[in-house]
Formats: structure tokens, C-alpha cells, sequence
């Protein structure tokens, strides 16, 4: 038997049951986030969090909850589904409500809902690396709320795998701004490239943790938006989220990067970032 999150408690699968009306189903009125499990602990759970108030802020959607409590909530989700190495998604939407695109009334309650699976770390990708294919941007300006309206990153990714290929890098005109489900970043002369965390891209937790890495393997960082051609030209390039990890790509659209192997700066990276994965608790 599975568990899920349903607002303030913890319940079986069968007892989750949304509204026709809820205005995530028909508006996509709503925010998400994703949390890494490794060895039963969350991993940055706390960025993610805040990360998710402000995603609400930005919609003008209250959270009815404290960050302690929400914390609490999806802690008791992973032992309740005695996840080892998983990820929880989570979702709120502003509720449900007679369909109209103008915001319900005050007495309308948000939907929490949640959910953790157990899954395997991708550890062929972090290896071998992964193909990956130019697809233009299509999705709104505010990329940096982590909202509900994934249909512009779900038809990128669908095309990248009807391409044979693992991820869709995004692009407005030639300007790359990120994966479909990642951010992106290339290796040049010793110093690592990425789009700046404005509008147009999320500023994913796994990014800053990368970040991180970076400063403290003395890989310098320089945060500058990369055309195609650029990106194409650098000596190194990979993706990174959540559940992708570091991930090395090793061809675009049929051009191999560095010559098709994986590059000693993403192995670096790579190294830097186990680094940081919770060691398995003591019992």
C-alpha cells in the first residue's frame, strides 16, 4: 500500500481524490517541486521549500501552512513509504472552485497534495553521458516560477525522444536558456558558463548546489546567456536537476562534445557533487 499527502495529512493512494473543478486540472493554476531522497533523507529539502513560497508569492497563492509544518509533512511521506532513494513530487493548487479565470473567493482552500517514489540514481547517464537536441523555446516568460503549465517543456521533451535523445535544450532565437526539465551549462578554456537565473530559466536548487561545487574546485563561473554555436564550441557541456544529477552531453543534434567523451571538468564536478549526497544514518 502507497501513501500520498493530502493537505495537512498522510493517507493511502485511494483516499487522494481532486475535484473536477480544481483549478489545477483546469487552469494549471498551481506550483511544484521535486526533492531528492538519498539513503531516506531529503536532500536540500529546506531551498526547496522556500524555493516553493516564493513560486506561491509570485502566483498570489497562500500556502496554508509554515515551511516547519510542510517540512514535517514530507518527511513523515518518506517514512511512511520507506523511501531509500526516491524523490517526492509535491503540488499546490488555488483549489476548487466553479470554472473562471478570475481568482476564487477567500473561503476557497488550496489543494496540497504529494507523493514519494523509490527510484534508482542514474548512474549510466553520470557516466556515459547522454545525447541531447536543440528545440525552440515556446513557454511563457516567467520560466522562473515553478508552476503547473509544463506543456511547452513536455512537447520539448517529447520531441527530444522521438529524436533518440535524452533532453531538449531550449532556445529563444539562438539564445540557449535551459533544458526542458534542467538547466544547462558548458565548459570553455577553464571556466563554466550558464544562463543567469532571470525569467527566462529556473534557478534550479541542483544549479546553486553546482555552483557550489564549482567555487570550491576552483572552476571559475561566469552566469552569461550562450548562443547555439556557443554552446556547440565548448569543451565541455552537461545538465543538471534534481533528479539528473550532473549528467554529461556528449552529442548535440549529431555534433559529439569533446569528442564524444566526458570531460575531466564534469567528472570534477561530479566528484564535488557526491560530496554532498547524505551518507546512510547510523542506526
Amino acid at each position: 500500500m502507497g501513501y500520498s499527502l493530502l493537505n495537512d495529512r498522510i493517507v493511502t493512494d485511494e483516499e487522494v481524490v481532486i475535484h473536477k473543478e480544481d483549478r489545477g486540472y483546469q487552469f494549471g493554476d498551481g506550483i511544484y517541486e521535486v526533492i531528492k531522497v538519498y539513503n531516506g533523507q531529503l536532500f536540500t529539502a529546506q531551498e526547496h521549500i522556500d524555493r516553493f513560497y516564493v513560486s506561491a508569492e509570485e502566483i498570489r497563492l497562500t500556502i496554508p501552512y509554515t515551511k516547519h509544518k510542510l517540512h514535517q509533512l514530507l518527511h513523515e511521506l518518506v517514512e511512511a513509504n520507506e523511501i531509500n532513494n526516491g524523490h517526492i513530487y509535491f503540488q499546490i493548487t488555488r483549489g476548487a472552485s466553479a470554472r473562471n479565470h478570475i481568482f476564487p473567493s477567500a473561503d476557497v482552500v488550496p489543494v496540497l497534495t504529494g507523493t514519494a517514489v523509490e527510484t534508482s540514481r542514474p548512474f549510466t547517464n553520470l557516466e556515459n553521458g547522454v545525447k541531447a537536441t536543440f528545440v525552440e523555446d515556446i513557454r511563457w516568460l516567467r520560466c522562473d516560477i515553478k508552476s503547473l503549465n509544463l506543456l511547452g517543456a513536455v512537447l520539448a521533451k517529447q520531441e527530444a525522444f522521438e529524436k533518440g535523445c535524452y533532453e531538449a535544450i531550449l532556445h529563444r532565437a539562438e539564445t540557449v536558456t535551459e533544458g526542458s526539465s534542467t538547466n544547462v551549462f558548458g565548459v570553455k578554456d577553464g571556466v563554466l558558463h550558464t544562463h543567469p537565473a532571470n525569467n527566462f530559466i529556473l534557478k534550479g536548487i541542483t544549479r546553486h548546489v553546482v555552483l557550489q561545487c564549482a567555487q570550491e574546485i576552483g572552476l571559475p563561473v561566469q552566469e552569461q546567456a550562450m548562443t547555439k554555436q556557443q554552446l556547440l564550441a565548448m569543451d565541455e557541456v552537461f545538465i543538471a536537476s534534481t533528479t539528473s544529477e550532473v549528467t554529461p552531453v556528449i552529442d548535440i543534434d549529431g555534433q559529439q562534445i569533446n569528442g564524444g567523451q566526458v570531460g575531466a571538468w564534469t567528472r570534477k564536478l561530479q566528484a564535488q557533487f557526491e560530496t554532498k549526497i547524505p551518507a546512510p544514518v547510523s542506526i
